[in-house]
């Protein structure tokens, strides 16, 4: 019997070797850390700057080389991990062998057509290909998910993620030139968890907007409503630049259903890079319908790097045959920037005239 617990992922039997192509930020923050704790091996790394990936391999005793197909040789069968600038993600998938296993940062391009064309891209090539919405794994959303299949809230009807925190955006310079920034970079995060607990929305209500502090980048702030019909509620807002200390920064998503509420506190977005304390609450409603007080839900760890080890566990799981079940496919994936795309052509519409 297993003794995994509900914030843990489940895990492969026989984890496959990974090579990492991109050595950035994301892939030393969390990808290398989440896969030293999981215990998969890393066979190597490369990069298109050299001396990047010679410095990464260093940090974490790996070795690095300077081409995918040099990497391709250190492992049989590997798992290519993918953490490159979403608009090169078709010129490295063209450089892995037809039929491998990928898993590919978010987002899967920065905009539908781009989605659509690295979707078809790992069709004809073969691969068995996922994206990295690895949110669905963390910790607290995890143990949030066994408590709602259980039962323990009634019928979901309610999911709203609220973040207002400082973002450094400076960390990220290759956002300047994005023509797209806040929604596909970050709010594609919460628009695929949504999805991955309510399914497709029918539509779309959107706002996207800059900050004054940073009119370099596309937007930073962004209000959207995904339409599930009369009874179900699903709204996303973020506002990345309140500077004005911790004291009312938020940072959570929320369920709620017919028989209880449970609310996950996101710290790491919260005083970012150092982040803050996560957390994890529910309430349920006793029989004749009265809130029984909210009680802390048990789990360990946090989004970065934790939730990383489950997203890659899932391809290998299912790569390997001990799981029929992808659930971020390419081909998933493609649904969530169909919604990204809706939002982002909502907010260009521009809303409805207050009348005079």
């Amino acid at each position: 019997m297993s003794d995994r617990q509900p914030w843990q992922p489940e895990m492969p039997e026989q984890p496959r070797p990974i090579v990492v192509i991109g050595c950035g930020g994301i892939v030393r923050d969390s990808h290398l850390p989440a896969y030293k704790l999981a215990g998969f091996e890393v066979a190597g790394i490369t990069d298109i700057d050299p001396a990047r990936a010679a410095a990464l391999a260093a940090d974490f005793q790996l070795r690095a080389v300077d081409s995918v197909s040099a990497l391709s040789k250190l492992a049989e069968a590997p798992v290519y991990d993918v953490a490159v600038p979403a608009n090169t993600i078709p010129q490295v998938l063209g450089q892995i062998p037809d039929g491998s296993a990928v898993l590919i940062q978010k987002p899967l391009g920065e905009d539908l057509a781009q989605a659509k064309a690295i979707v078809a891209l790992c069709k004809r090539k073969g691969l068995t290909a996922a994206v990295n919405f690895q949110l669905r794994w963390a910790p607290y959303v995890l143990a949030a998910r066994h408590l709602i299949d259980a039962g323990e809230i009634g019928q979901l009807h309610d999911m709203e993620v609220r973040v207002t925190v400082y973002m450094p955006w400076h960390l990220w310079t290759f956002l300047e030139k994005a023509p797209r920034v806040e929604i596909v970079y970050h709010s594609v995060h919460y628009v695929d968890l949504i999805r991955s607990f309510l399914g497709e929305p029918s539509r779309v209500h959107a706002l996207t907007v800059k900050h004054p502090d940073t009119l370099k980048l596309h937007s930073t702030r962004t209000t959207i409503a995904l339409d599930y019909g009369q009874t179900v509620r699903a709204n996303i807002t973020t506002n990345h630049g309140h500077k004005f200390g911790l004291d009312e920064q938020e940072s959570y998503v929320k369920w709620e259903g017919t028989r209880g509420a449970i609310k996950a506190t996101l710290g790491l977005l919260m005083n970012y890079p150092k982040g803050e304390p996560d957390a994890l609450r529910a309430c349920a409603l006793d029989e004749a319908g009265n809130p029984s007080g909210w009680r802390d839900v048990p789990f360990e760890g946090s989004w970065y790097p934790h939730a990383f080890v489950g997203s890659m566990a899932s391809l290998m799981r299912y790569v390997e045959g001990s799981s029929d079940r992808l659930p971020t496919r390419v081909d998933d994936a493609l649904r969530t920037m169909a919604v990204v795309e809706a939002c982002y052509a909502d907010s260009a519409r521009g809303g409805t005239e207050v009348p005079a």
